[in-house]
């Protein structure tokens, strides 16, 4: 985040937040769901998230929605009677599955947070993020793709460290596109909708 003229000029104007249909079994995930709503509202920040009303994904979504920023879910039909279960929160977009889910996230996301997870809430990543390190030690991720992968454990610090990103695509995916789905004819979301 910058400042220019006194105006807070931030590099994120809407995060997706990867988030279970469960709260977990520790308080500390339901309190890290709740911390990164507010954090998100605070640096006026838009969510973009899985739509469920249930686990992680409400309590996520709940303080962004109640404080009037933007909040986009995009659920697979399927999943609707089991995820659905209270009132919708913000903008819902029906998919046909999960593929289209997530590249319909990414297509309206500007970063990625993963709740519990790469937001390491009481560490719950620690041993993933072992494994991640041990095969770029034995050469077979290059050390630059790893820098990818930002780990914190509080919201503060992960949308902190989020904003300092600066990408090093050097060999790793730079020429990716989001929108593949598009050239390969997927159906769009709001044709799945209708």
């Amino acid at each position: 985040m910058k400042m220019e003229s006194d105006v807070m000029v931030l590099k994120f104007k809407r995060i997706c937040v990867f988030c279970g249909n469960s709260q977990g079994k520790k308080s500390s995930y339901h309190d890290a769901a709740i911390e990164l709503g507010k954090e998100l509202v605070l640096r006026n920040i838009d969510l973009v998230y899985g739509g469920g009303s249930i686990g992680l994904m409400d309590l996520v979504s709940q303080p962004v929605h109640n404080d009037g920023r933007h909040v986009i879910g995009v659920i697979p039909k399927t999943l609707m009677p089991r995820e659905l279960t209270g009132e919708t929160v913000g903008e819902v977009k029906v998919v046909a599955d999960m593929h289209q889910r997530k590249a319909e996230m990414a297509r309206h996301s500007d970063a990625f947070i993963d709740l519990p997870g790469l937001l390491n809430v009481d560490g719950y990543y620690n041993s993933l993020l072992s494994f991640i390190d041990k095969v770029v030690e034995k050469g077979f991720i290059n050390p630059n793709a790893r820098q990818i992968i930002v780990s914190v454990p509080t919201s503060t610090e992960f949308v902190e460290k989020l904003e300092e990103y600066v990408p090093c695509h050097e060999r790793v995916a730079s020429k990716l596109n989001w929108e593949t789905e598009q050239q390969l004819g997927y159906p769009q979301a709001h044709e799945i909708a209708q």
